[in-house]
């Protein structure tokens, strides 16, 4: 594969020294960098031409996807992809409507993100596997709630637990909703307390409202006569 010049735009300047050694000895070969679109934009201004930029937008950066379609605009053969620490469907929708070539998290692994890279090269749409398949089934609205917990291996009734948590469920109550027994609710809430790495039910049900699952939470509320 030829070489790939690549413009690195990420605010954490440790990360982009990071992905600048990541891509040592590879077809990537990083020809500048930024902390903003805007300053890449103007770094771009002065000649330099890359194949590919990959950059984190910043949560709510309306600005910023204006500044990445105006770029596809002015250089429709770079290539952009999106590569940030968190879904989220307003910013994914936004990068799409802007040209991006791939939307990618910063916890996917080095030779899948140098695949995916080569496949936006070759003029491929690249998402996580379970975010395609939320596309494809037109279930968007479901993807801040789902992909942590797919990604944390969370089984179905594990996140059902979760939302019986932030209501304030016994184990009693949430055995008598979900139709199982005490013994295997504490079995579930064990294995999930380990998978996402909290002490108790409380680091839980904080863990769950920072992952997006609270807003479904009301879907396993009980009645309080239990």
């Amino acid at each position: 594969m030829d070489a790939i010049n690549v413009f690195l735009i990420d605010a954490n300047k440790l990360f982009r020294e990071g992905m600048k050694r990541l891509f040592e000895g590879t077809p990537f070969n990083v020809v500048g960098e930024a902390g903003s679109l805007r300053e890449g934009l103007s770094a771009l201004g002065t000649g330099q031409n890359p194949d590919l930029i990959l950059i984190d937008l910043p949560s709510g950066a309306d600005e910023e996807v204006e500044a990445m379609r105006s770029l596809r605009e002015a250089h429709p053969s770079i290539r952009i992809v999106i590569l940030t620490n968190d879904l989220e469907t307003r910013r994914l929708s936004a990068a799409l409507g802007a040209g991006a070539g791939g939307y990618l998290l910063k916890d996917i692994a080095c030779e899948a993100l140098m695949q995916s890279l080569k496949l936006v090269m070759m003029g491929e749409k690249v998402f996580p596997t379970h975010l395609a398949e939320l596309l494809v089934s037109g279930r968007t609205e479901d993807m801040g709630a789902e992909l942590p917990t797919r990604r944390k291996g969370l089984s179905q009734r594990e996140v059902q637990i979760l939302r019986c948590l932030l209501n304030g469920n016994s184990n009693k109550m949430i055995a008598n909703h979900l139709s199982i027994t005490e013994a295997t609710v504490k079995v579930h809430l064990k294995s999930l307390l380990r998978k996402i790495n909290a002490s108790n039910r409380t680091q839980a049900a904080i863990w769950a409202l920072n992952n997006g699952i609270g807003d479904q939470a009301a879907e396993a509320g009980v009645a309080a006569t239990v």
